[in-house]
């Protein structure tokens, strides 16, 4: 039997926060989190992981940044919302439940704030979360270690890209590998 901290197909969904268009000028390492984000969504589409994303206030910063939109399913609308936290948006929980999701896999901008928040309201609606410590950034490096170091404290756990999808395969044998592996290299 497998860990209960080990990542599990059938419980698990991804959400991607805020990635927007007006951070792209004032988060140092942007082009390099977008990418990220846009391999995990793709590797989620192939292992069929649902995603779900959020906008802050898109009017003022734009929608997401366009590397994660070419990745993402046609029918995947974001969920826009003025609460830093994805769970103050009135359907982001409810699309998790009806997704029967008990883990979250969490990515986005900015870790110490709309990352962290919404990491922390999971936590306490109960659901599992799961942090891609290589798709989250904020403007200043001292405010994403603050982040990572206060939902780690919380009982988020950290993870990767490659952690999360070879997780989510177990076994070399797995139908998809080769194509996990492709996208990965």
């Amino acid at each position: 039997m497998p860990h209960p901290r080990l990542l599990d197909r059938s419980k698990t969904a991804m959400a991607v926060i805020d990635v927007q268009e007006a951070f792209r000028s004032s988060i140092p390492d942007f082009a390099e989190i977008a990418d990220n984000i846009s391999i995990a969504v793709r590797g989620c589409q192939i292992l069929s992981i649902p995603v779900l994303v959020t906008e802050q206030y898109p009017k003022g910063l734009g929608r997401t940044a366009e590397e994660i939109r070419l990745a993402l399913p046609d029918d995947r609308e974001p969920i826009e919302k003025t609460a830093f936290s994805s769970c103050g948006a009135g359907t982001f929980v409810e699309e998790l439940r009806k997704l029967g999701a008990k883990q979250i896999v969490l990515c986005g901008i900015e870790t110490h704030v709309c990352v962290n928040q919404t990491a922390h309201e999971l936590l306490s609606e109960g659901f599992e979360v799961h942090l891609l410590t290589d798709c989250v950034a904020s403007r200043f490096e001292y405010d994403k270690a603050a982040g990572l170091a206060k939902m780690k404290s919380s009982g988020v756990v950290p993870s990767s890209i490659e952690m999360m999808l070879f997780e989510l395969m177990r076994d070399a044998k797995h139908e998809k590998f080769k194509e996990i592996q492709q996208l990965i290299r």
